[in-house]
């Protein structure tokens, strides 16, 4: 059987991009594999975070995990920080890795940038982000991670340090897979489509959040950024606006673009965007319906509780390989 481990941060509210992209992709998992979904917070805080917000947005992110169509019964759901072992292989991993490929990593020069740009200073967390995420997959004794394809370099540098590891002190790791799905829709901004839909997007119209309520749905896809063509077809190089939209469509109807192209030929955007929305609405609302009934109840603690036990239980097993290899014991 598959073991599959993937995460999200609680660093902002969970766009339609991460639900198409990610997460509803986790689900069909379940149904195979043993799979465990992390929020992965202590990833979170490689960037000064807000204490409340973090509290607060782990909560929510784990009540969305369960709205989406995370069955508790079928994966283990729980929070990074509340199983210790995650941060003690990290820095076992991180003692395995090298300054020079840490300092080469994309997302690295990236958010670095950023912070220098804000006049901040880098915080060590970011450099050393990679050997924490090889510690979240490992611990697990991974073979399969769902992940975009941002994440490859993150992908590549868990293997080399598993297979790293491994070499010096023994099989201990399973080396894992990354996983991408087919056809999977990347989500971008509803005001520059040429940019991928983000949680911290100042414009308020280009983002379509997991929590937003219906009418606010509409509004947003029917200001979304469109073309003068006037035809609904698919080239991201003239029509990316458009383009955008027929993904969202596709990726929530099943309908392939040429099927599409069809439904709308010799109609206008207005007819095509209201049928988007109506799409995106009937998909997000069951889940916000059920978000609203978990989030603070007494159930969504009972959820955490279990999976925290159950992810700590098979994390200390590999971590117990992992010190006994490294020669990190007393007796």
């Amino acid at each position: 059987m598959d073991v599959i481990f993937s995460g999200i941060q609680p660093s902002g509210s969970l766009t339609l991009g991460n639900y198409l992209g990610a997460l509803k992709n986790f689900i069909p998992f379940q149904e195979t594999a043993e799979c465990y979904y992390c929020i992965v917070n202590q990833h979170a805080i490689t960037v000064p975070q807000d204490p409340k917000l973090l509290h607060s947005r782990t909560r929510d992110l784990a009540a969305l995990y369960i709205a989406a169509g995370m069955d508790p019964k079928k994966s283990t759901i729980f929070v990074q920080s509340e199983v210790p072992e995650h941060a003690l292989l990290g820095w076992m991993m991180i003692c395995s890795a090298y300054v020079g490929e840490m300092e080469r990593m994309t997302q690295y020069k990236s958010k670095a940038q950023k912070q220098e740009k804000k006049g901040g200073f880098i915080p060590l967390g970011l450099l050393t982000y990679p050997p924490l995420m090889a510690a979240d997959i490992l611990l697990y004794q991974t073979n399969l991670v769902p992940v975009g394809a941002d994440q490859r370099q993150h992908m590549e540098i868990t293997r080399d340090l598993a297979e790293r590891f491994n070499h010096k002190y023994g099989e201990v790791f399973t080396i894992p897979e990354m996983w991408e799905p087919k056809g999977g829709a990347r989500v971008m901004s509803l005001q520059e489509p040429t940019s991928k839909m983000s949680k911290s997007d100042e414009n308020e119209w280009a983002t379509i959040h997991m929590l937003d309520e219906a009418d606010t749905i509409v509004k947003k896809i029917k200001r979304a950024v469109t073309d003068s063509l006037g035809h609904v077809h698919y080239d991201k190089e003239k029509q990316p606006g458009i383009a955008n939209l027929m993904s969202i469509h596709s990726a929530i109807s099943k309908k392939s673009y040429e099927e599409i192209e069809k439904m709308y030929e010799g109609q206008g955007y207005g007819t095509f965007k209201k049928d988007v929305a109506d799409l995106v609405v009937g998909e997000m609302q069951p889940i916000l319906d059920r978000y609203k009934e978990l989030k603070g109840s007494p159930e969504l603690d009972a959820i955490l509780d279990e999976g925290r036990e159950k992810a700590h239980k098979k994390a200390n097993a590999t971590y117990v390989k992992a010190i006994e290899a490294m020669g990190l014991y007393r007796k």
